[in-house]
């Protein structure tokens, strides 16, 4: 990772954890991932932009395996989403070998432009929602 790449993702994460998160995560109709946290074995909500398919919720992560939501997915892939206010049961699982930049033109634009504006390495992930 290339000290640009390192301090972009440090700068970021940093806004995002003290600032940007605990606001936008107030919001009643903010979409979030809730993971379980893989050392406290707490809730962990993260603002998320997606899109729901179906019986599937679509989102890029921006730092990919970086994100400690995704370290999360990795450590148990049980997850709810909230949607339009109400939470959803799901799986989730990490798609490396999707095309991540195609993913986000199908997700709404304002998150997608961020994404791939403040990202280093973009991850698709899918959520099979079970409910």
């Amino acid at each position: 990772m290339s000290r640009y790449t390192t301090l972009k993702h440090r700068a970021v994460t940093a806004f995002q954890r003290h600032v940007g998160n605990p606001v936008v995560r107030r919001l009643p109709l903010q979409t979030l991932l809730e993971t379980t946290g893989r050392k406290s074995g707490l809730p962990r909500q993260t603002p998320v932009g997606g899109r729901r398919v179906g019986d599937s919720f679509w989102l890029v992560s921006e730092f990919g395996t970086k994100s400690q939501y995704v370290r999360n997915i990795q450590a148990d892939p049980a997850v709810r989403v909230r949607i339009g206010g109400h939470w959803h049961p799901g799986t989730a699982h990490l798609l490396p070998e999707d095309d991540a930049v195609a993913r986000l033109r199908s997700l709404p634009r304002m998150n997608s432009t961020a994404v791939r504006a403040m990202g280093t390495n973009l991850l698709t992930i899918r959520v099979d929602l079970s409910d």
